[in-house]
C-alpha cells in the first residue's frame, strides 16, 4: 500500500461523514453553554485546550498508541486490557456509551468493509471506539503518529462543530477556532507518545461535571 493511499485511508477514517455518529455528541458543551462557562470563541478555545492538554495528551494518545501495538502483534489480551483502561477512565456514564456507541458503530462498519479481524474480535472493539479505530489504521497501514494526529484532529473538529451550533458561533468563526488550534496537535502527539504506563491517566473535573449535568440536562440537541 502507498503512502498516499493510507494517507486517503486515515481521512476517510477520520472523515465526519463517518457513520459512527460523532456528530451527535458534545461532550458537556451543551450543558457548558447553558450554564455560562462557555459563551464566546475565546471561552471555546481555552475549554478545548484544556482538554487537549489534559486527557487526549495524557489518556487518549498513549492508550491508542497501545491498541495499535496490540494490534499489530495479534495480543487480544493486551487489547482488552487497554480497552478496559480507557472504558474506566471515562469520567461518566454519558462519556463511556459514547465511548460504547461509536465503538459498536465503527466495528459494524469495519465489518462491512471486510476489514481482517473485526469481525471476530467484535465483542473487544464494539467496546471502544479507540480499539475499532486502532484495528483500522493498522490494517490501513496508517502510520501510528498520523493515526494518533488524525484522532485529535477528528475529535477537535466534532467539538468545534458541535459548538458552532449550540453558543451559536458562525462558520467562519469556528473555521478560525480549528486553524489556530491545529498547529498545537503535533506536539500533543508526541508527547502523549511518550507517556509511559504509570503516568497514562487524567482528571477533567469540568469536563465531568458538565458531562454529568448533561445527562439530565432539560432541552438537549445531543446525546446523552
Amino acid at each position: 500500500m502507498s503512502t498516499d493511499l493510507a494517507l486517503l485511508r486515515l481521512l476517510h477514517l477520520v472523515s465526519p461523514t463517518l457513520p459512527i455518529g460523532s456528530f451527535t455528541y458534545s461532550q458537556g458543551i451543551e450543558w457548558a453553554v447553558e450554564c455560562g462557562w462557555v459563551t464566546s470563541p475565546a471561552d471555546l478555545r481555552e475549554w478545548l485546550e484544556s482538554q487537549l492538554h489534559g486527557s487526549i495528551t495524557q489518556l487518549d494518545i498513549p492508550v491508542l498508541q497501545r491498541l495499535y501495538q496490540a494490534v499489530e502483534q495479534r495480543d487480544t489480551a493486551r487489547l482488552a486490557h487497554w480497552i478496559d483502561i480507557l472504558n474506566a477512565s471515562r469520567e461518566t456514564s454519558e462519556l463511556l456509551l459514547e465511548e460504547k456507541n461509536r465503538g459498536r458503530a465503527l466495528t459494524d462498519l469495519l465489518i462491512a468493509l471486510e476489514i481482517p479481524h473485526a469481525a471476530a474480535w467484535k465483542p473487544l472493539l464494539a467496546q471502544s471506539q479507540s480499539a475499532a479505530f486502532a484495528l483500522a489504521a493498522v490494517h490501513w497501514h496508517i502510520p501510528l503518529q498520523d493515526a494518533a494526529g488524525g484522532y485529535v484532529w477528528s475529535w477537535l473538529e466534532n467539538l468545534v462543530l458541535s459548538a458552532v451550533k449550540i453558543i451559536p458561533l458562525g462558520q467562519t468563526q469556528g473555521q478560525k477556532i480549528l486553524h489556530q488550534m491545529t498547529p498545537l496537535i503535533p506536539a500533543a502527539v508526541a508527547q502523549g507518545l511518550q507517556v509511559v504506563d504509570d503516568d497514562i491517566g487524567a482528571a477533567s473535573p469540568a469536563l465531568a461535571i458538565a458531562s454529568s449535568r448533561h445527562e439530565t440536562q432539560y432541552t438537549r440537541l445531543f446525546r446523552s
